[in-house]
């Protein structure tokens, strides 16, 4: 009984307890150039007037955390002063929000690799260690904190839990599940899209393609439908006087500025080290299959984002990890 304990409380220490004190260090020890969220009091209006407008949740939810700040500062909290001092009710109601999804994420980053794992990760402390290189990554990328990323993040993830669920049990409701999953966490980010990419590098098949098996076009068909009708309903339906399709072109800075192809040799590196990491070849070609099937996300990255922005590239860096992590081979 007291070995099952002390299990229980490693595991919450190392999948809570310590993603959350990392990312509190992340927020108010590390000061960053890069945002003004940390004095901004309310919500900037640039959430509400660009291409941020189009993620409807994270918008709501950083007014509500604000307004729930606020009456807990001056209302419940006796070390007034000293948030005050470190932040505005809107920064550290983002600091909440994004904590809870971060903790959330860490759980399923833990679930994931414990589901139906290579041999390698039958090992409790090499999934430790993995883990925490994830977490790490995570952490890394808060420089240019946002009210989405880790909302975004949390659902992506989800929905690789439900690929694989589906992948190894074949019942429809993860399926469902996971069409639906997709038309939500496209209120959150366009990061939605790339959990169509993942599930069409799980069960794509060029042999299957060849004998003139498209079962698979017919399972991809309602999933890339719950993404589009969302993302093309919100830009119809929006303000466009008072909402923009992008923030700005930077292909040009991407490949000059030294921040940004930077922050591109960075994000290659890692994803051929997660590629590496890779030992079995059906893995590698997962991930083959992901990167590709990832090529529209790429591509917007480089027209209308900054490679500085490593966040960016987060999703592709954690599923490289992921998939090198995951038996796809094993049945139920």
């Amino acid at each position: 009984m007291l070995k099952t304990f002390d299990e229980k409380l490693s595991g919450f220490l190392f999948v809570v307890i310590l993603p959350f004190l990392l990312f509190f260090m992340s927020y108010y020890g590390f000061e960053s150039s890069y945002t003004h969220f940390k004095t901004s009091e309310r919500p900037p209006d640039f959430l509400f007037s660009s291409v941020y407008s189009y993620r409807i949740i994270p918008n709501y939810l950083s007014i509500y955390m604000t307004d729930f700040m606020e009456y807990c500062i001056n209302n419940l909290l006796p070390f007034k002063n000293l948030l005050i001092k470190n932040g505005t009710p809107f920064y550290h109601g983002l600091f909440l929000m994004n904590t809870f999804f971060f903790i959330l994420s860490s759980i399923i980053i833990n679930t994931i690799l414990k589901f139906k794992s290579v041999d390698l990760f039958s090992n409790v402390m090499v999934r430790r260690i993995f883990h925490l290189l994830m977490i790490f990554f995570i952490v890394m990328t808060q420089y240019t904190p946002s009210n989405c990323d880790t909302i975004a993040l949390f659902c992506y993830l989800l929905g690789i839990v439900l690929t694989l669920k589906y992948l190894h049990t074949n019942r429809s409701q993860f399926f469902y599940l996971l069409i639906i999953l997709i038309a939500v966490s496209t209120l959150v980010r366009e990061t939605a899209c790339l959990n169509i990419a993942f599930f069409a590098a799980v069960f794509f098949s060029i042999e299957e393609i060849k004998q003139k098996n498209f079962q698979f076009i017919w399972k991809v068909i309602p999933l890339l439908l719950s993404f589009l009708i969302i993302y093309l309903g919100l830009r119809v339906f929006l303000n466009h006087e008072e909402t923009s399709f992008m923030e700005g072109v930077y292909v040009v800075a991407n490949f000059t500025s030294p921040f940004n192809l930077a922050g591109l040799l960075f994000s290659a590196i890692t994803l051929y080290f997660m590629y590496q990491l890779c030992a079995d070849e059906k893995n590698r070609l997962v991930f083959k299959k992901y990167v590709f099937f990832s090529m529209p996300y790429i591509v917007m990255i480089t027209l209308v984002g900054l490679f500085w922005e490593v966040r960016l590239f987060l999703p592709l860096i954690l599923t490289g990890a992921l998939v090198a992590c995951h038996d796809f081979k094993k049945n139920i």
